[in-house]
């Protein structure tokens, strides 16, 4: 290994992936991480793969990364769990369904395969849906994985090139080429700071907040679902920093699980159950599956997602030789490889495959609540 020496801090979905493409480039990466692998934000998440639209870059993104985990899912071992179940963007009404065709368009300029579906085919790909609705776009290539064990797979990647982890390592600050930990610095040429909603504690000044949020899991019931299934004005709630929201999304689990989501809240690290806000969620998700009514729950958990004021993540020098990988708020599992493949290109000087500019993590951007 004779490239450069690199510090990763956080071994979540991002930071184990941005340490596998580092050292898969000749670097020699350290990933430090206060925890265990997926302790954070990761270990809460959905694990859908999506494409988004947006904006033209989390499009560029989020389809980048969404066809470099398919590149890979013939190698995924079981514990990932991956799904390739698609995506189903429910239109309530004819004023949803031009939606959905503005967003039908919108993909397939970008080469993207999607199909619009009438309110018949919608109730023969999805007879749980209730009656009623106008239609839907389905994504077929979308996918689903679980995310802590997604994560271990790409640290196993890292360390197959020569990576270390240490675990338990709490960093306590970042300064260009060199981490705080346990009271001294440990030496790099380059460190990623990958810390996800912690990443403003170690460099002040980030446009990075905590955003709480909800999800519900189901017993095993193979075969209730088969896509997941969301509603149109997800995108405005999740990429919109208001104080508190809920959107619907359900999403199948290989496992035969229901995962039921989300909500989102700006309370700071509060981890308490939101359950006004919780059984706000849960009745918006039985208004369109009513079946999910006769599922029996079996857990609810919340967790921080790494959010940033415009919605699109941050991705490069913050100064020379201290970067960023963080701020993918719901997308950091479906952006991992992606965000993974620009941070190795960035540290390395090469040039990435798409536009990094507007992941600048010095960018202009509105004020954090």
């Amino acid at each position: 290994m004779s490239g450069p020496a690199v510090i990763v801090v956080g071994a979540g979905v991002v930071g184990a992936a941005c340490a596998e493409a580092l050292a898969e480039a000749g670097c020699r990466v350290t990933v430090l991480e206060s925890a265990f692998p997926g302790a954070g934000a990761t270990g809460a998440a959905m694990g859908h793969l999506v494409v988004m639209d947006d904006s033209e870059a989390q499009f560029a993104l989020t389809s980048w990364s969404r066809r470099l985990w398919a590149e890979r899912a013939a190698s995924l071992p079981p514990d990932v769990e991956d799904h390739a179940c698609g995506t189903l963007w429910i239109a309530a009404d004819e004023e949803e369904m031009r939606l959905v065709r503005g967003k039908a368009a919108f993909y397939e300029a970008r080469g993207e395969t999607v199909e619009v579906l009438d309110a018949r085919a919608l109730r023969e790909a999805e007879p749980q849906l209730r009656q009623g609705l106008a239609g839907a776009l389905r994504v077929p290539a979308d996918r689903v994985v679980y995310p802590p064990a997604a994560a271990a797979v790409f640290l196993d990647g890292a360390r197959r090139h020569g990576a270390s982890l240490r675990t338990g390592h709490r960093v306590e600050a970042l300064e260009p080429g060199r981490a705080l930990c346990g009271g001294r610095w440990i030496e790099a040429d380059a460190v990623v700071n990958a810390a996800g909603a912690e990443a403003p504690r170690l460099l002040p000044g980030l446009p990075v907040v905590p955003r709480k949020g909800h999800l519900v899991i189901t017993d095993r019931y193979p075969g209730f679902l088969s896509h997941q299934v969301i509603e149109l004005g997800y995108l405005k709630s999740a990429h919109t920093l208001a104080h508190e929201s809920v959107a619907f999304n359900l999403q199948p689990r290989r496992t035969g699980q229901v995962l039921v989501g989300s909500s989102r809240e700006l309370v700071g690290w509060d981890s308490s159950v939101n359950r006004p806000l919780c059984e706000r969620m849960l009745r918006r998700a039985v208004a369109v599956v009513p079946g999910l009514s006769r599922l029996r729950a079996l857990r609810t958990w919340v967790g921080f997602r790494p959010a940033t004021p415009d919605g699109l993540p941050l991705v490069g020098a913050w100064e020379p030789g201290l970067w960023v990988a963080a701020g993918h708020e719901g997308l950091g599992v479906t952006t991992a490889p992606g965000t993974a493949r620009l941070v190795a290109d960035l540290v390395l000087g090469r040039t990435p495959p798409i536009d990094p500019s507007p992941f600048d993590p010095r960018r202009k951007m509105p004020a954090l609540a």
